[in-house]
C-alpha cells in the first residue's frame, strides 16, 4: 500500500461492538497509509455503520460541506449510501489515496426553512427527507407551490424528499423512486383525508428544482418536524418552506455503485 502523507481524515462510527473491531482495523490501515486524524477540519469523513451513521456525520459537519467528502463502509443490511463492505477496508484506503476532489459524486440537499409567528427563521438541511406532522391531531395546512395555493391538506402529515432520499421513508408511504440525476424533489402525503372541505391530489408530486413548496400551518403548539433522523418539536410555526438549494454533499469517487444497482441490491436482490 503506497504512503500518502497529509490526507486529513476522521472516522464516524456507530456504537455496535462489531463496528469497533472494524474501525480498529481501519485505523491501522489509515495510519500505515500516512493519513492524519483530524476531527475538527477533516478532508475525508469515513462513515462506518449504516445510513444512520452517515446521516449523523453529515449533520455534524454540515457547516463544512464545501470542503469535506464522505465515504461509507456499511456493516449491516441496508447501507444505501455506502460503497464498501466491512471486508473491503484496503479498497477504502486506496479510494481515499487516489481520490480527486473535483471528481466527487455530489448529491443535492434539501433546504428546510421554518418561519415562526414572531418573525424568526430557522434553517435545516436534509439528505433524505423532512416530514411535518402534529403530535396529537391531524395536520391541517395550505400547500403552496412557488406562492401558488395548490391544495388544502388534512391528514397525518407531509413528507418532502430528495431524489437520494426517495428510497427511504418516501418509498414506504407510496412515493416514487427518483434517480439523483433528476434535479427535483418530491412531496408525498401521509394518510390524507379527502372530503368536501379538504381536497388533495392524493398522489406524490415531483417538484421542479426552480420551485419551492411552502406548507402554511394552523396555530398550534405540538408540531413535530423531522430532518433525516433528527426530530424537532416546535411551537409558533407559521410555515415551512422547502427548496432544493441547500447545497450538496460530496462522496469520494472510488468503487462507486450505480443508483439502480443500489436500489436492486437493497430491495430486490438477485432475480431468480
Amino acid at each position: 500500500m503506497k504512503n500518502t502523507t497529509g490526507k486529513k481524515i476522521w472516522i464516524v462510527k456507530n456504537t455496535y461492538k462489531k463496528t469497533q473491531a472494524i474501525v480498529s482495523a481501519l485505523e491501522a490501515l489509515c495510519l500505515e497509509a500516512g493519513f492524519v486524524f483530524d476531527e475538527e477540519n477533516p478532508e475525508i469523513i469515513i462513515s462506518v455503520g449504516g445510513d444512520g451513521t452517515l446521516l449523523a456525520a453529515l449533520h455534524y459537519y454540515e457547516t463544512q460541506l464545501e470542503t469535506v467528502r464522505f465515504i461509507g463502509v456499511h456493516t449491516g443490511h441496508l447501507g444505501f449510501y455506502a460503497d464498501f463492505q466491512e471486508h473491503e477496508l484496503e479498497q477504502v484506503v486506496e479510494a481515499i489515496q487516489n481520490e480527486k476532489p473535483d471528481e466527487a459524486f455530489k448529491y443535492q440537499l434539501l433546504k428546510v426553512q421554518i418561519h415562526f409567528t414572531d418573525g424568526r427563521i430557522k434553517t435545516h438541511l436534509a439528505l433524505n427527507e423532512s416530514v411535518i406532522k402534529r403530535a396529537s391531531k391531524t395536520l391541517v395546512a395550505d400547500v403552496k407551490i412557488s406562492d401558488f395555493l395548490f391544495e388544502k391538506f388534512r391528514g397525518d402529515g407531509l413528507s418532502v424528499s430528495t431524489p437520494t432520499g426517495s428510497t427511504a421513508y418516501n418509498k414506504s408511504i407510496g412515493g416514487a423512486v427518483m434517480h439523483p440525476r433528476v434535479h427535483a424533489f418530491q412531496v408525498t402525503e401521509v394518510a390524507s383525508l379527502n372530503n368536501l372541505v379538504y381536497r388533495t391530489l392524493g398522489a406524490p408530486m415531483i417538484i421542479a428544482e426552480k420551485d419551492t413548496v411552502t406548507i402554511e400551518l394552523e396555530n398550534a403548539d405540538d408540531y413535530l418536524l423531522t430532518v433525516d433522523q433528527l426530530e424537532y418539536f416546535y411551537d409558533q410555526i407559521a410555515s415551512v418552506t422547502y427548496s432544493l438549494d441547500g447545497g450538496v454533499i460530496s462522496f469520494v469517487n472510488g468503487g462507486h455503485t450505480g443508483f439502480w444497482h443500489r436500489v436492486k441490491n437493497s430491495f430486490i436482490g438477485e432475480v431468480k
